[in-house]
């Protein structure tokens, strides 16, 4: 994975399905990075209304996606006509991994 890959943060705001003490941790540790980064509320919603940021993001080479499983992620994309490219691409999963986990991945190095 490139260390200049687009991040993208999912907050995951209507599901509740990641735990809020991951979710919180991860965007504030992202923030205090200082690393550019995307958040987005809710990539279930945009996928449903077909955003076309996901169109954008798809196609803007190597991205790192916090969110949720990455079968669920890569569908979402999928659906929205926004397919992502079977390389490049990393989904980490808030629901299952423990944020320090998701940060060392995202940030590359222990938060």
């Amino acid at each position: 994975m490139s260390p200049d890959a687009r991040i993208l943060y999912c907050h995951c705001a209507y599901a509740r399905v990641v735990p809020p003490e991951v979710k919180q941790e991860v965007l504030a540790k992202l923030a205090e990075s200082g690393v550019e980064f995307d958040a987005v509320p809710d990539l279930c919603e945009m996928s449903a209304r077909r955003d076309p940021k996901l169109t954008e993001l798809a196609r803007g080479g190597a991205l790192r996606i916090a969110a949720c499983y990455p079968r669920a992620v890569k569908w979402l994309f999928a659906a929205a006509g926004a397919a992502l490219p079977s390389e490049g691409v990393e989904v980490l999963n808030m629901r299952e991994q423990p944020a320090e986990t998701v940060l060392h991945s995202i940030l590359g190095a222990t938060p």
